[in-house]
Formats: structure tokens, sequence, C-alpha cells
């Protein structure tokens, strides 16, 4: 189980970032993740992995004016 955006949610550990934001159809282009109170570049969503109790927070930015 992992903390997504402050609910709990089950899913099969480990998997990697990527691999989680593209099954959940998250926009790649268009977030910030947080994992466990740090800021995750981009450019390692591949290699990061998530872990059990892990608490991740997606923001999504939307454009409009």
């Amino acid at each position: 189980m992992i903390i997504v955006n402050g609910q709990n949610q089950e899913i099969s550990l480990p998997m990697d970032l990527v691999t989680y934001l593209q099954k959940n159809n998250y926009p790649l282009d268009k977030i910030a993740i947080e994992l466990n109170g740090q800021i995750v570049p981009k450019a390692k969503y591949v290699q990061t992995i998530l872990n059990p109790n892990d608490k991740l927070e997606i923001v999504t930015f939307v454009g409009g004016g």
C-alpha cells in the first residue's frame, strides 16, 4: 500500500514511478511529483521505485486564464 494525495492505494510493489503514473493515466508532461517530502525530477521517474508506505503527492497543472 502507498498513500497518494492523502488516500491509501493498494498497488503491486515494488513498482517504478513512471509505470504507476502511466497505469493511472497521469499526463507525464503536466504533473509534479513529491515522494516522501522530496520533489522527484522528471528525469528520475523511471528509476524511482515505489515501496510500501510511500507517500506520493501528485499535482497536475491546468492551463487557463
